[in-house]
């Protein structure tokens, strides 16, 4: 990479920009403005012979419009946000703004925002002007400026500063000569830890005085100003009062004249040069007090002596020797540290303005400082002074058309050019590039910046980049010969040490101005050009490898010919050989670049490497060659595989096999055949770059190919490239094994290659199974007698490593059908071999019997297993079922997952299947005994849609169960579908369908053994924390929690916390069942199937389970009675705190290890808890009846209507109440008794009159019920609405003693009171059954009796 000038804005309007600042020139008369032309065309003619007289009058105007920028006063802001043109008393501000071009591209332009005069007294002219972008305050600010100060000076010794809209800020006369150069220093942040900090200033130069105004004094007071220029405008006033202005004026002696000058900055001498000027000046008495001082440089160019250098002691230290003390401190006793004493107005009316300008303000004398040196040429003039960003260098231009470089340091001239006439000057310093820096020795220590100086010469049109300080030219650009070289030297004002942290200053430092185009170009250099000479070479073979990496990204390298021919050139004319290495790999890496131009470059750069002889790079040299053999390689595979392959290979016996596995792999290969998304760059049919088959193998030292094994994605599609013509026959198959072989590259590299890409294109191979197998049966036998397969020394009654490779390969995938298949093949392949190396040995008809065979009949048996396992795995879940990808499965993966691992599996897809998958699995025994068809009657009914999906399902199912008769034997196949649904129910209790399926497949269980173990791993493991947590909060609340505490305590619903005690009760029902069972049935003995007898890895859950400890039946039974009384109090919303129905011993026992025993309550209860358990125990009943009441159903059928199995309406609620009350030490007959008068309190007579029978005690029953049809009679003849005239008539005939009894009824405790007449009378027909006559109520029964007949026959 070399310099470059990169064009960075552009200026608009420039017509308008030269016609405002010479109107006065354009008005003048014709014959002139000719005269004028003609002769500047012959003033010119000498050395711009390329204008032509015979142009027109346009085109004249066209070419003289170049010099005139020449004539003005020029300043560009650092941030190149705007341009001062200033020519005479006028000027024009030009702002940057962004616009798009044709192709819709942004870029950034200047355009005209001012025009106007500048200039208030008579006379006066625009001497010089700056742009100073000032610093925002704001925290948020990141570095760019708030607004630009524009500083004019003119020739009557005004300064004036000015807003970019042209506004007035400030006006100061320092000294009445005319201005000739202002120049500012602002912050920069110091490189080295040694580096005196430079404060901002300033600095205006007259022909004898220097002023320099503190850079902060004058942020703060341009600020000030322009608020109050703000406020002034806002108020409609005309008058601002500028804050003072606080500077210092030196009077620059013993100098004759003064054009340019630098303020350097403070400096502070070494001790060793304090005492060198104490000597020279002081002499031999001389004497050094102290620390050296401060000083103030200051440089300036002219005449007499040529340069000059100044020194101004800072403050008041000490002075450095005796004899000059006195004069330095009659200097500074004079300083002017004052404020300006005369200010102009604002927009003031005529007559003021006219008075200001007569009386003109005082002018503060200067303080003389003397020139401490200077460098004396009688004959040469100064014309300008640059200083570099370091402070320590600066280049002098003067008339004698030399350029000088002054070290600033140590006063002296250190280069000088010479041709450079009317030169301008600026620097650049550039960082060191962040990604050299890292790999360098010196990472640590500060970026290094590079120093460079851009010379411009208008004489010649050329502009020049000068590496410092002895360094070489390292750029040269041809552009006009009226360019003007804008260099700033500073950035913001206004920053500091704090507020420049985390600021990016987007500043250009140097900037090329083209008048003819209008165009602003900056200088673009690289780092590394500043490298000496020694590294120059280096140097450009960098650049040449970067212009390579340039034209690979670019459009061009689309174009094979330029490409071939330009990364020739640059790889042939890079010296340094590991840069020529690092550009060839960038070339051979590129993905644009043509196979047959990297042969042709790679093969011009290996000749000229083997003509160098000796003195080549033998690296290179090897790099070369194997590049080179193998892109032939790469060239070779591809023309092979466009030949048609005429070879065929018979393979006979197969087809027995194929048939017999024929209709798994047809329903394997329809469910991975499902649509799936892909994209075509990832598709294994996309040609594999030549670039990618470079990129995988590499050369060895002995000469032979070696692939590096990369990912999975770039391992299969080497094997594409390499195999997958030769598998679907497309390709000579001996003749791309010769060619590989021939290559070097080993067969157990090769094979492995081609069974990936088997594996990896099973969809495909399952299309044509016979053909494939029949070309992978070729290729193997190729690749098997290849040397370095199969070992000369191998005895058949050991394992092959080669044979071994194929079945680590068929073992450890994933695809069961392609491996299936290799098995196959890889199997009859060793079979011969081993068959043909017997006959060679033993001449015998005996059949060998080997190792490697016996190995190959396990594996293809393990293979068939898992393929058809694997099938059922691939069945899809119905939909809305729990979704996901399909299990994987593999041998390597059932043998490492123990003996349950292909329980597990099935368990899964079972436990992910539909009901109808679940209803197969009770069957499936049978169906295994007599292996008869099954009729499924019930999956009929529900679904006649599916009915061919779900037979295929139970088929498969059904062939895994026979391939695996221990391992998926029904208890095992239970257990394991419980334990993965309570595992799913585990990760979203929400769900309580999947606890309550894992609560029915444990009941599916035969062995109590298994059942016993399942159910306390169940309890233990996942059931016993919820439990006992929605125990506690019940406990809390008093009732059935709301919905936001179940979720906060339990983490589920209210609903999901019913249904998830439900299944509790159950699961502790199972476990006692299982608990009594287990001492009549002896332990059952798992085994598994002789192929899978190497498993090893964790225990099956049925392992487990056997394992399992006995449990405590009591203890059981009393979290199973906690269970049932948690489950009815959220059933029924009863109020309870369910432990206090518990005395201390039975709650400590709560929640413990069911295997532990643990101290139970015994003997009779407290009364108290009785009389709390009773209540409890009648709320439920209570709750029961009116979750059953149904009145449109019991009004009208004359039966009971049947009642659900599970929910608040299950029949067995009086049942489980009548069992509680039992545990509890509850009477039963008062739960009877109460269940009775409830049902017929809600109107429910058929269902109460079963359940009287079983009442015990009917005396007191009579006497509940006596009462009952009481409310009921009064209900009807006194507080009905519908009273009738009988009613009436019969409630007169009533007897005053059943009159005044059914007065006192309150009917209002009825649920149910408009209950039919004849179930009335059939209620006290029972009445008078269970009721004996001497029954204190028996005479009042008999008078119901009489009245409810009475009414019937009314009706």
């Amino acid at each position: 990479m070399s310099c470059s000038l990169l064009e960075f804005c552009r200026l608009q309007e420039l017509k308008t920009v030269r016609d405002y600042l010479f109107k006065s020139q354009q008005s003048e008369p014709a014959e002139e403005k000719s005269q004028t032309e003609n002769e500047l065309s012959w003033d010119t003619s000498d050395w711009e012979s390329s204008w032509e007289s015979g142009e027109n009058k346009e085109e004249e105007t066209t070419g003289q419009s170049g010099p005139w920028l020449q004539d003005c006063v020029v300043s560009l802001s650092p941030c190149s946000d705007l341009l001062v043109v200033a020519r005479e008393q006028k000027a024009v501000f030009l702002s940057a703004k962004w616009r798009s071009d044709g192709s819709g591209r942004e870029e950034m332009t200047l355009a005209v925002s001012w025009t106007g005069t500048l200039s208030t007294d008579e006379g006066e002219c625009v001497s010089s002007s700056i742009c100073i972008p000032l610093a925002s305050q704001k925290r948020s600010s990141t570095g760019r400026p708030d607004w630009t100060c524009v500083v004019v000076g003119f020739t009557s010794g005004y300064v004036r500063f000015y807003t970019e809209s042209g506004v007035l800020l400030l006006a100061q006369l320092l000294h009445e000569d005319p201005v000739l150069r202002l120049k500012c220093r602002t912050y920069e942040v110091p490189r080295h830890p040694g580096v005196t900090e430079q404060h901002e200033e300033l600095s205006i130069l007259y022909p004898a005085a220097l002023v320099t105004i503190d850079g902060f004094s004058l942020f703060q007071s341009l600020r000030a100003c322009r608020n109050q220029v703000a406020r002034a405008a806002a108020a409609g006033s005309d008058v601002i009062q500028p804050p003072p202005l606080a500077y210092k004026k030196w009077g620059l002696q013993e100098m004759d004249t003064i054009v340019d000058h630098s303020s350097v900055g403070v400096m502070t001498l070494c001790v060793f040069d304090q005492m060198k000027n104490a000597s020279i000046l002081g002499g031999f008495t001389a004497s050094v007090k102290g620390n050296p001082p401060a000083m103030s440089q200051y440089v300036t160019v002219g005449g007499g002596p040529y340069t000059g250098f100044f020194y101004a002691v800072e403050g008041s230290s000490q002075p450095l020797l005796s004899h000059v003390a006195l004069a330095v401190a009659s200097k500074l006793t004079s300083a002017l540290f004052s404020a300006a004493s005369g200010w102009l107005g604002w927009h003031k009316n005529k007559n003021e303005e006219e008075t200001v300008q007569k009386q003109k303000p005082k002018v503060e004398p200067s303080t003389p400082l003397a020139i401490r040196f200077g460098l004396p040429d009688s004959r040469r003039h100064g014309e300008s002074i640059c200083l570099s960003p370091c402070n320590t260098l600066a280049g002098v231009t003067d008339d004698f058309g030399r350029v000088t470089l002054l070290d600033l340091a140590r006063g002296i001239s250190i280069r000088m050019w010479k041709g450079y006439r009317d030169a301008q000057l600026a620097w650049l310093q550039v960082p060191e590039e962040r990604g050299e820096r890292e790999f360098s020795p010196s990472a640590s220590l500060p970026r290094r910046h590079a120093l460079f100086l851009v010379i411009y010469a208008p004489r010649r049109g050329i502009l020049e980049v000068w590496a410092m300080q002895q360094g070489p030219r390292v750029g040269a650009f041809t552009v006009g010969k009226h360019c003007r070289l804008l260099y700033a030297g500073y950035r913001l004002m206004g920053v500091n040490s704090v507020t420049s942290q985390g600021w990016q200053l987007h500043t250009q430092q140097v900037c090329l101005l083209d008048p003819i185009t209008g165009a602003m170009r900056t200088v673009n250099i690289p780092f590394h050009l500043a490298l000496s000479d020694k590294k120059s070479e280096r140097a450009k073979d960098m650049h040449l490898s970067k212009r390579l990496t340039a034209l690979l990204r670019s459009r061009e390298s689309e174009k094979t010919y330029i490409l071939e021919t330009e990364a020739k050139n640059m790889l042939l004319d890079i010296k340094h050989p590991a840069i020529k290495k690092q550009a060839l790999e960038s070339l051979l890496s590129n993905k644009n670049a043509p196979v047959s131009c990297l042969i042709n470059v790679t093969s011009a750069l290996y000749d000229t490497l083997k003509q160098q002889g000796k003195e080549v790079d033998t690296a290179l040299l090897q790099l070369c060659s194997s590049q080179l053999k193998l892109l032939q390689l790469y060239t070779n595979i591809q023309q092979l595989h466009s030949a048609a392959d005429t070879e065929q290979d018979s393979l006979d016996g197969i087809e027995e096999e194929l048939s017999r596995v024929g209709p798994t792999l047809q329903r394997y290969a329809q469910l991975t055949s499902r649509p799936s998304v892909s994209f075509a760059q990832d598709s294994p049919d996309s040609l594999l770059p030549a670039q990618a088959f470079l990129s995988q193998i590499e050369c060895t030292e002995d000469g032979e190919l070696r692939v590096i094994r990369g990912s999975d994605t770039e391992w299969n599609q080497l094997g594409n490239f390499l195999f997958w013509g030769c598998l679907c026959g497309k390709s000579p198959l001996h003749k791309v094994c010769d060619t590989l072989q021939q290559a070097g590259i080993s067969p157990q590299q090769l094979l492995s290659l081609l069974l990936s890409v088997w594996l990896q294109r099973e969809k495909e191979v399952l299309q044509k199974p016979g053909e494939t197998v029949r070309n992978l049966h070729t290729l193997l036998i190729a690749l098997s007698s290849m040397k370095g397969a199969v070992e000369e020394s191998w005895d058949p009654q050991s394992i092959s490593p080669w044979w071994q490779q194929v079945r680590c390969t068929c073992i450890q995938s994933h695809n069961a059908a392609a491996a299936l298949l290799a098995a196959f093949v890889a199997h009859r392949a060793a079979k011969a071999s081993i068959t043909s190396l017997a006959d060679s040995k033993l001449q015998s008809e005996w059949e060998a019997v080997s190792l490697e065979l016996e190995q190959w009949v396990v594996c293809v048996h393990q293979l068939e297993d898992v393929l058809v396992l694997q099938t059922l795995l691939l069945v899809p879940p119905p939909q809305g079922a729990a979704g996901g990808a399909a299990a994987q499965c593999s041998i390597k993966l059932l043998l490492e997952g123990g003996t349950g691992r292909q329980c597990v599996k099935v368990g899964v897809q079972a436990q992910l299947g539909t009901e109808r998958l679940k209803e197969i699995l009770p069957k499936r025994e049978d169906k295994e005994a007599d292996d008869k068809p099954e009729q499924k009657e019930e999956e009929e009914v529900k679904e006649e849609k599916s009915q061919e999906e779900t037979d295929r399902t139970a088929e498969l199912l059904v062939a895994v169960c026979q391939r695996f008769p221990h391992s998926l034997s029904p208890d095992l196949l239970f257990a394991h579908c419980c334990w993965e649904y309570v595992v799913q129910w585990n990760k979203d209790p929400e769900e309580g369908g999947y606890l309550r399926w894992a609560v029915e497949h444990l009941k599916l269980v035969s062995s109590p053994h298994i059942q016993l173990g399942i159910s306390a791993m169940m309890w233990s493991t996942f059931i016993v924390k919820r439990f006992s947590s929605a125990a506690y909060l019940i406990e809390k609340v008093g009732k059935a929690p709301k919905d936001r505490l179940c979720r906060r305590d339990v983490g589920m619903g209210d609903k999901a916390v019913t249904s998830f005690l439900g299944c509790c009760v159950q699961l502790l029902q199972i476990l006692m069942e299982a608990d009594s069972a287990v001492e009549e049935v002896s332990a059952p003995e798992l085994s598994v199937e002789e192929a899978w007898c190497g498993a090893e890895g964790p225990a099956s859950i049925a392992e487990l389970a056997l394992e399992q400890r006995g449990v405590h039946y009591p203890l059981v039974q009393h979290h199973c009675l906690l269970a049932s009384l948690l489950h009815a109090a959220m059933t029924f919303g009863v109020k309870v705190k369910p432990l206090s129905l518990f005395d201390s011993k039975g709650k400590n026992a709560f929640f413990r290890d069911l295997t532990t025993i643990q101290l139970m309550p015994s003997g009779d209860m407290d009364p108290g808890l009785v009389s709390l358990r009773q209540e409890f125990l009648l709320r439920v009943l209570t709750g029961w009846v009116q979750a059953i009441d149904d009145p449109s159903s019991s009004a009208s059928a004359s039966g009971s209507p049947p009642l659900p199995s599970n929910g608040p309406k299950a029949d067995w609620w009086p049942s489980l109440c009548q069992e509680l009350g039992s545990l509890l030490q509850v009477n039963p007959d008062i739960l009877k008794r109460h269940l009775v008068c409830e049902l017929y309190n809600q109107g429910l007579d058929p269902r109460a009159e079963e359940v009287m029978m079983e009442v015990e005690d009917k005396d007191v029953l009579g006497s509940q019920l006596l009462v009952l049809t009481g409310q009921r009679l009064s209900y009807s003849l006194l507080h009905s609405q519908s009273q009738t005239q009988p009613a009436m008539e019969l409630l007169a005939r009533l007897p005053p003693t059943l009159c005044t009894w059914l007065k006192a009824m309150d009917p209002s405790e009825l649920r149910c009171p408009l209950v039919p007449l004849p179930q009335t009378s059939r209620l006290v027909g029972r009445l008078i059954e269970i009721l004996p006559e001497n029954h204190a109520q028996y005479s009042l029964a008999l008078h119901l009796l009489e009245a409810v007949e009475a009414l019937t026959s009314d009706d």
